[in-house]
This record gives C-alpha cells, structure tokens and sequence, in this order.
C-alpha cells in the first residue's frame, strides 16, 4: 500500500508562512486527484486545496489568494505552501490521494498559527 508522509507542520505567527510537503512512498497508480484537508478541534474534516491529474486545482474559500497546492511529479511529492496565516488556520492538515480503487490519507501534521 502507498503510503503518505508530511513534513513541514509547526508553529507560526499571524500573517506569517509556511509550507507542507506530503511524500507518496512510490508513484501512485490509477491517480485521480490529490490534496489537502484539515481540521480543526472540534470541527469537521474540511478541504483546503485539491489538484487533480489533469493539473487542474481548486480551493477552498476561505484560503483563496493565500495557499498554493502544487506537485512534484518526479518526486511523487504534494505541496502546500501558505502565506498570510490566520488563527483560524489552525489544526491538523492531512494529505488525501484519491485513485481509481481507493483513498488513502496520511497520518497529519500540526500547524499552529498563534495570534
């Protein structure tokens, strides 16, 4: 089974950046699409960023103009780069790939954005 692996997560200032890489243990057949998720205590799961093969991406609104999701194909790598951090950007982001079988998720990362 392929497996996700983040990297990246951790603590910054309001109005701050940062950026999560998410590694695929090896290139992932079927590939339909592949992104982000968060969630923050107590609240839902909820999208942030999804790019899918085509290349094609889309975002959540409330991170529009502020995140970047992009991929490395060559590296069977997922980006996430965030700019203009708010409070409410806190909690733990996941990495999701959707194929043709199946999903598989990642284990999450922690990102703490201090007011």
């Amino acid at each position: 089974q392929v497996q996700l692996v983040e990297s990246g997560g951790g603590l910054v200032q309001a109005g701050g950046s940062l950026s999560l890489s998410c590694a695929a243990s090896r290139s992932i057949p079927g590939l339909q699409a592949i992104g982000w998720y968060r969630q923050a205590p107590g609240k839902q799961r909820e999208l942030v960023a999804t790019i899918y093969s085509s290349g094609t991406t889309n975002y959540a609104n409330s991170v529009k103009g502020r995140f970047t999701v992009s991929r490395d194909n060559a590296k069977n790598t997922l980006y996430l780069q965030m700019s203009s951090l708010k409070p409410e950007d806190t909690g733990v982001y996941y990495c999701n790939a959707v194929t043709i079988w199946n999903t598989i998720w990642s284990r999450g990362t922690q990102v703490t954005v201090s007011s």
